[in-house]
Order: structure tokens, then sequence, then C-alpha cells
């Protein structure tokens, strides 16, 4: 594999492995035709290469919906994804600890990935397509105010219910990770 591209073998399983999980789950993506998707994701092998960052580390990626004509694709695993938890919101956050410094940030993970971070109405969203985040917790975009601030935001799913909280954005957990999106 070379950076932002995949070789064949991977790719075709990743396109098998996102088939798979689109035909498993009908209700995320009503009249989105997979062909449609699989012709746009073989096109632009950049995006092929971050939903598959998102899948090695834990994401389930799905196609969830459309937007302004591009596919709009979500981490759907039941929790957040296990291979991004333990981090600190962004790098200033990472700077400022002195001790415990956790491996990275979600802000340069997701960069690195080719990915965003849901939003707080994404996250939102997400729960109406299904039940995610029961056990865990997922950092999400924090409006610059409140990072100015020292802060930043999560949610989760409890009591029927998304909460958005927030935390010192140097704070990290092994139950909290990130979901991210990627438009294709």
């Amino acid at each position: 594999m070379t950076e932002k591209k995949l070789a064949g073998d991977i790719e075709n399983e990743l396109l098998k492995t996102l088939k798979t999980r689109f035909d498993e789950y009908p209700e995320r993506h009503q009249e989105i035709n997979w062909q449609e998707v699989q012709t746009e994701l073989t096109a632009h092998p950049e995006k092929l290469w971050s939903l598959n960052e998102m899948e090695l580390t834990g994401g389930e990626p799905d196609v969830i919906k459309t937007e302004d004509g591009s596919f709009i694709f979500m981490d759907c695993s039941a929790e957040t994804p296990k291979g991004r938890r333990s981090l600190c919101y962004d790098q200033a956050a990472l700077d400022s600890r002195k001790k415990h410094k956790p491996e990275s940030s979600v802000k340069a993970t997701a960069e690195k990935m080719g990915i965003e971070l849901l939003n707080e109405s994404d996250y939102k969203y997400l729960q109406t397509l299904g039940t995610f985040d029961k056990k865990t917790s997922s950092w999400i975009e924090t409006p610059e105010d409140i990072r100015a601030l020292g802060g930043a935001l999560f949610c989760d799913y409890r009591y029927s219910t998304v909460f958005t909280y927030h935390n010192g954005a140097e704070s990290y957990y092994a139950a909290r990770g990130f979901r991210g999106k990627l438009k294709v």
C-alpha cells in the first residue's frame, strides 16, 4: 500500500466489507444505491484509503446519507472505535500535559486519517439510525469559543437520551474516543 491509495486486494476486501455492511443495515441508507456509492468510491482512491483507516481502527464505517450530491459515511460501531480511544482533544491540549501524555490527539488522528470529527448535530443524527455509545463516549467538534476557554465537548447515549458534556481538552479516558465522518 502506498500513501492514500490501497493495494488492489485490500481495496477489493474493503469494498466487500462495506457492501456487506450496506446490505446488513438498510435502515441507515434508504434510497441510496450501492452501485452509485461504489462508483464514487473507486473514482476517489484517497477516500477508500480513509475508509480503510476508519475500518482498521474499529469504526465500522457505513454510508448513512447523501448531502450536496455526496455520500456521507460515519463510524457506526456500537461503541466509540477501539483504535481511537485514550486521546486528548487537540495539539494544544496534548502540549499542555506535563505527565502521562496520551499517544496523540483526536484532531491530529482525524486529520491523519483524512476524516472529520462529528459535530453535535451529526452525533444526534447518527443516534436516529441506531443506538451507539451506551458504554463509551465520543469527542465531538468543539466550537472555538469553548475551546478557547480550555474545554472540549463529547457525547454519549444513556437513559435513552443523547447527552452532550464538557471536559478539559487535555483529559483522556480509556472509554472515550471519537467518531468520524467522510464525504465522498
